[in-house]
């Protein structure tokens, strides 16, 4: 599958919260933000420049699965990607903590299974599932972990059912963690530094491209 997500002509639709988001121009449906996915678009367009390649954020900060499964149909549908990669869940972890809003692990998992489900009947696209991650800084986040991962445990079968290419965030982080202090990647825990966007747009690509 790597191979074919960057054939001549891709479209390729980035979707998530505010990791993906990273303040895209909401006027102008071509902006990539200021994160991974402006990272990923600018490094891939310039060296496959001969493929076309188009790429799309459309990434809402704030959302949990159930908001993105709301506008699956304007947000991704109408697009007609070929490629579509979700990153998607640490919300439903952080409104349990912040508004005791509990998002069920099996109902995320659900809520995701469905929206995967379109795409795959609707658009045909390759899918690609980013997991979801957290680093312990400040340190409450430690609890965090009871609530993701399952939520990660989730993606990684979703990945197997849907033959979906799978991006480990969680890990990457992790391990990233043991050569610089969390805060240097995420300062909050949650959001990536300049550095933290560069090192999950280097996973990215290193993933899709096979190398």
């Amino acid at each position: 599958m790597a191979s074919s997500i960057l054939k001549e002509g891709a479209r390729i639709l980035f979707q998530g919260d505010s990791i993906t988001d990273a303040g895209w121009d909401r006027g102008n449906p071509d902006s990539w933000g200021g994160g991974y996915v402006m990272m990923v678009a600018s490094h891939l367009s310039a060296a496959l420049p001969e493929r076309d390649l188009t790429f799309r954020n459309r990434g809402i900060s704030g959302n949990r699965v159930y908001d993105m499964e709301d506008r699956w149909t304007k947000d991704c549908v109408e697009l007609r990607p070929t490629c579509v990669s979700f990153l998607i869940g640490i919300n439903d972890t952080w409104r349990r903590y912040d508004s005791n809003l509990v998002s069920p692990a099996d109902d995320y998992e659900a809520s995701f299974h469905r929206i995967l489900e379109r795409t795959r009947q609707e658009t045909g696209a390759d899918i690609v599932i980013c997991e979801p991650f957290v680093l312990p800084v400040p340190p409450d986040r430690i609890a965090w972990r009871e609530d993701l991962d399952p939520r990660i445990a989730a993606c990684r079968r979703l990945a197997v059912e849907f033959n979906a290419l799978y991006v480990p965030f969680d890990g990457i982080f992790a391990a990233a963690a043991t050569r610089r202090p969390a805060s240097f990647w995420l300062p909050d825990g949650v959001h990536p530094s300049l550095p933290g966007h560069a090192l999950m747009a280097h996973a990215w690509i290193k993933a899709v491209r096979g190398h």
